[in-house]
């Protein structure tokens, strides 16, 4: 379960949270209790993210910059797929194939997202967007002259300013989707000791491996 309560619609009167909640929930269910939305999904970033109306409507706002944004969809949805599985957002990643898939993109090519660099399945600028975006998630906006180039070959600097800015925000919701465990990034945490068996006695690792 998420990390911070979900609001239920008895605490709501913002009227954007409750339209959403009416939209994506229906009218007659509570969201924080009876979970699923109509895009099958758990829908607690909804509930939590209620928790604040004023950042509720500011991350609500930054999806409508869709409907007026110059990008090819395509293009924004690599990115945004690509930046949910370099931060290892589940969520940010199954929803951008979901869109992706919803949009036209071959399932050959969803399948290749996550080793994209050694598939034949991209063309030029599409190498270049992924690699762009794992320029901005891995390595914190640091990208090569060369990656930039082939950017600016195949696209204006106003699409390049839209990329960059959805992809660095979906880079955000996907921090933010495991640091508060919501939707499918409510995970166990896949790094943990495993202990010694009860009974055996372990002796000095470093010198065992090192034939002292």
């Amino acid at each position: 379960m998420p990390r911070l309560r979900e609001i239920p619609r008895a605490e709501v009167s913002d009227e954007k949270i409750l339209f959403f909640y009416d939209r994506l929930f229906g009218p007659d269910k509570d969201p924080a209790v009876d979970h699923g939305t109509i895009h099958a999904t758990p829908g607690d970033w909804w509930t939590v993210f209620a928790q604040s109306p004023a950042v509720f409507k500011h991350a609500v706002r930054g999806f409508s910059l869709y409907r007026n944004a110059k990008l090819d969809p395509l293009l924004r949805e690599l990115g945004q797929g690509r930046a949910g599985y370099a931060r290892g957002s589940q969520f940010v990643f199954s929803q951008h194939c979901k869109q992706m898939r919803s949009l036209g993109m071959s399932e050959s090519k969803i399948a290749a997202l996550p080793a994209w660099q050694v598939s034949d399945e991209f063309s030029e600028l599409e190498r270049a967007v992924l690699a762009y975006t794992d320029s901005l998630v891995y390595d914190g906006g640091r990208t090569s002259d060369g990656v930039f180039e082939v950017l600016q070959k195949h696209l204006s600097d106003e699409e390049i300013m839209e990329l960059t800015y959805i992809t660095c925000m979906y880079d955000m919701h996907a921090t933010i989707c495991r640091a508060l465990k919501l939707e499918f990034d409510d995970r166990p945490e896949p790094i943990e000791e495993v202990r010694v068996p009860e009974g055996v006695e372990v002796a000095d690792l470093s010198a065992d491996l090192s034939g002292e």
